[in-house]
């Protein structure tokens, strides 16, 4: 690079200064050779001192530019490198260090975009272990993170590495399934990697190798061997337009090196010249815009700078030529040149492959369009990462096939490891075809998902099934089976549980499956031959017989003193009365029915309605939600014996997070087991419950329905997935496609065709519903038949048979002969009251006859006479009671006419 700068800086010089023959300023260089770092700090030294420079020119490395910066911030003088491409400050803190050279920000962005529209994942980064290798890795992870591609490993090489350790990085990036490497070292470093690499076997086809402008900035100067060794590399640079002066320039810059005769690794030119040779013109151009100066007038003063032993000078001239430095703009050989913010206004990378001999250009990037195939304005810019625009590329192995930036090391065979299972074959059916070589075919749901989340891939695969599980092997565990990635499978497809401890030796695709834990138990409904009174306990049910019974004596007594006058009443005076007794039930079944006569008892029994509406419609209700709700009330018990899917990780769930005694713990293998363990009982041999995962549950209540539910919480877990092995590339490839696959059209067609009819795991509520309503037997209503049929039997005893007809009779006859003594003697007492008033005319009363007033009145209408009335409910007595009947009629006459 001193070769390169030095003759730049003459060329350029020349040029301008014979340009610009009228300028009253001329620039005077002083130059410094330093071959170490402690060389270049005392010469920039003995610059400032003895020279009494006010602006640096040419710090290459990144220790110069920081120790060179901040000496240049001290003193007021500008420090201008054309190598540097980031700074460990921002420009606000660090204002007098100059970078004619854009960031290289902008490149790693580029380099990014790259490798989206390639659509590759991951990327492989090997870089030189220095402090600028540091800072571009912090650029490349910023910008990869942007737009979510992975930096699978980094590789940090000394630039003092030896072939042979070069060699075992290599070997070790080989093992990896990524195949995409970015390269960012310098020249002579780059070159003995890209060799080793080629001799590894590591630039055949499938690899990717994309270099920075760290290393493609010389490609010009390598030789054939180091030029064959690179062949099919993607590259990235500035891009410099072609011009008559560049065309001149480089003429003049060939006749130079072969004049002075200089040898080096640099034999050609490159930006970093041209970078130099536009840094020269603009600050021949500032220097003029400032104009003479007198030398008085050149420092501040001429005192010590602070503490320091150097006697260091601030210059007055450096922060003007800062200041017209940062406004200079102009079209130099490498492009428009103007410094935004102490650094190169960015302008277009040109990625290149090298093919052949030589470089092939294939597109461009901007940071305003992205990825193009041409530097042409479209109007608007839209920032683009579409490769499609792009020229086609050779690759490693003279292959024109886009790599898909990831492979299987060993034998190029996706190796499939699927569970060989005893039950639960919806999910993973295995046969095996080749007991030699364990190759076999599976089938199920979760095959299906794989095979679709396959065609979704924006590549093709290999695959081979393997299977895991011999069936007489009883500690068959899918964790055991897990453990055998990568050695013995790279992917594990079927039902795997997505759980913590296992992501801790593989990663894990998103899920395809619902996920979570739940308690399945018997469906023991509470019912039995009485259920029907258990909505209200016995005081409720005491307490409304009560009421009916005091309810019908009070309306008995309302209606007692209302005649009868509606002749197309239910009946005369004394069945009416009797009906009263039962109006408090009678009126609910028959409300159309004249029960009642009374205003009070009609005011009775509405407030009798309102309490027996409200009473019904609590029943009701009560009845319902034992019948539905209460059987959803479950309370686990530490006594209950537990079955478990045999191989999953439930059995540790259980003991770790529910705190389940392994005593209690029971494996089976299918839903027939399930179910045959389940209706034997812990009594005899069996489980009194199953914790397991909601789509095997599914699949059991499916079969089982009505004799099982799902009680309980949810117990968290993340469903089923694939595993993959830690940091695979596949892992975010897949993810994507089972998203696609599971929130696709077909995925309902998947879950019918392997779980039956009706199935869906869209439906929120199919995991805690039963898929049948639980009907209710006789046997739940039989005590209610009981009662009804005992009393319809009653009935017809008493009705239907002579021994019932005789006993109805004599208790009628006791009743009516108790009724006609009470009302005997209700009667004469009444009497004698009225012999009594009639001794005492009441006033205003008048006399039928000679004046005198009558002392006989009627009986009231409802009195107590009327129930022996011989007219009523007289049919079935016997011929005794006829002639009782008979007398006492006679006798009531009788006293009726007196």
């Amino acid at each position: 690079m001193g070769s390169v700068a030095d003759l730049c800086i003459n060329i350029s010089f020349s040029d301008f200064y014979s340009e610009h023959p009228n300028y009253q300023t001329r620039l005077q260089l002083h130059t410094k050779n330093a071959e170490s770092l402690l060389e270049a700090d005392f010469a920039v030294l003995d610059l400032l001192n003895h020279e009494e420079v006010h602006g640096i020119l040419g710090p290459q490395t990144a220790t110069e530019d920081k120790f060179l910066s901040e000496l240049g911030g001290k003193v007021h003088v500008p420090v201008i490198s054309f190598t540097a491409r980031s700074s460990t400050l921002p420009h606000a803190q660090n204002r007098y260090f100059v970078r004619t050279t854009p960031d290289d920000m902008y490149q790693a962005q580029a380099l990014a975009d790259i490798c989206q529209g390639y659509k590759w994942s991951e990327v492989v980064i090997l870089y030189e272990d220095t402090e600028y290798g540091n800072q571009f890795l912090s650029h490349l992870n910023k910008a990869f993170q942007e737009i979510e591609i992975g930096i699978a490993y980094t590789s940090a090489i000394s630039i003092a590495s030896e072939d042979s350790q070069i060699s075992k990085e290599l070997k070790k990036l080989m093992a990896k399934q990524t195949r995409v490497f970015l390269v960012h070292m310098n020249p002579s470093l780059g070159y003995r990697l890209f060799f080793l690499a080629k001799k590894a076997g590591m630039m055949s086809e499938g690899y990717a190798w994309i270099i920075t402008d760290y290393l493609s900035n010389f490609l010009n100067s390598m030789d054939f061997v180091a030029r064959d060794s690179m062949e099919g590399v993607l590259g990235i640079r500035p891009y410099v337009s072609k011009s008559k002066d560049l065309d001149s320039f480089q003429e003049r810059w060939k006749r130079n090196m072969v004049l002075k005769k200089r040898t080096g690794l640099v034999r050609d030119l490159n930006i970093y010249g041209l970078w130099l040779y536009d840094t020269i013109h603009s600050l021949a151009i500032a220097a003029e815009m400032i104009g003479p100066v007198n030398s008085s007038l050149l420092y501040v003063n001429t005192s010590k700078n602070g503490s320091d032993n150097t006697n260091l000078k601030i210059s007055a001239f450096g922060p003007r030529l800062l200041s017209q430095l940062s406004r200079t703009k102009f079209r130099g050989l490498s492009g428009e040149f103007q410094l935004i913010n102490g650094q190169l206004k960015p302008s277009a990378f040109e990625i290149f492959n090298v093919f052949g001999t030589g470089e092939k250009t294939v597109g461009f990037w901007t940071l305003d369009t992205g990825i193009s195939g041409e530097l042409i304005s479209t109007g608007e810019p839209t920032h683009s990462t579409s490769t499609k625009n792009l020229k086609s590329v050779m690759w490693p192995g003279d292959s024109f096939t886009r790599p898909k930036g990831w492979a299987i090391p060993a034998t190029g065979v996706l190796r499939v490891g699927v569970p060989e299972k005893h039950g639960f074959t919806e999910f993973v059916n295995v046969k095996l075809i080749d007991a030699a070589t364990n190759r076999t075919n599976a089938t199920g749901f979760s095959i299906d998902i794989f095979l679709a989340a396959l065609d979704l891939l924006p590549f093709h695969i290999n695959y081979e099934f393997y299977q895991y599980n011999d069936s007489n092997n009883p500690n068959f565990s899918y964790d055991d089976m897990l453990k055998g990635i990568p050695q013995t499978y790279d992917i594990v497809v079927g039902d795997t549980t997505i759980w913590a401890p296992r992501a801790s030796h593989v990663d894990f695709s998103l899920p395809y499956s619902e996920p979570g834990v739940v308690l399945v138990v018997k469906n023991k409904k509470p019912f039995d031959m009485w259920i029907f009174v258990k909505p209200l306990r016995w005081d409720l049910w005491l307490a409304i017989i009560v009421a009916c019974i005091l309810m019908g004596i009070v309306l008995r007594i309302l209606e007692h003193r209302v005649p009868n006058t509606n002749e197309e009443s239910v009946g005369p005076d004394r069945e009416r009365l009797r009906m009263t007794y039962w109006s408090p039930i009678t009126v609910l079944a028959f409300p159309e029915r004249n029960m009642v006569a009374s205003t009070w008892s009609i005011f009775v029994l509405v407030f009798w309605l309102f309490m027996a509406f409200i009473l019904m419609q609590s029943y009701t209700a009560n009845l319902s939600a034992i019948l539905t709700v209460d059987q959803l009330k479950f309370a686990f018990s530490e006594d209950y014996y537990v079955g478990y899917q045999e191989g999953s990780f439930m059995k540790i769930f259980l003991q770790e997070q529910l705190h389940i005694n392994e005593s209690r713990l029971i494996s089976y293998s299918s839903v027939e087991a399930y179910h045959d363990a389940m209706t034997r009982g812990s009594k005899r041999g069996g489980i009194d419950a199953i914790f397991d995962e909601i789509p095997y549950m599914k699949i059991f209540l499916k079969k089982y329905d009505s004799q099982y539910k799902m009680v309980g919480p949810t117990y968290k877990t993340d469903g089923f997935g694939f595993a993959f092995p830690v940091g695979s590339p596949l892992t975010a490839t897949f993810s994507k496609a089972i998203l696609a696959v599971t929130q696709g059209p077909n995925m309902t067609s998947f879950e019918q065709k392997h779980f039956g009819p009706g199935y869906s795991s869209q439906d929120p509520l199919s995991s805690t519903i039963s898929q049948r309503t639980s009907s209710l037997t006789f046997y739940d209503f039989g005590g209610l038949f009981i009662i009804v049929v005992s009393v319809t039997m009653f009935a017809l005893f008493f009705s239907e048979t002579s021994v019932g007809r005789k006993f109805t009779s004599l208790t009628a006859q006791y009743c009516q002969k108790c009724s006609c003594f009470i009302s005997s003697k209700v009667h004469s007492t009444q009497n004698d009251a009225k012999d009594i008033r009639g001794t005492v005319p009441e006033a205003g009363a008048t006399s039928s006859e000679g004046g005198e007033a009558s002392v006989f009145a009627e009986p009231p209408s409802g009195s107590g006479e009327e129930i022996c009335d011989p007219g009523q409910n007289n049919e079935g007595a016997s011929a005794e009671d006829q002639e009782v009947i008979i007398e006492n009629t006679e006798e009531r006459n009788s006293i009726s006419q007196n």
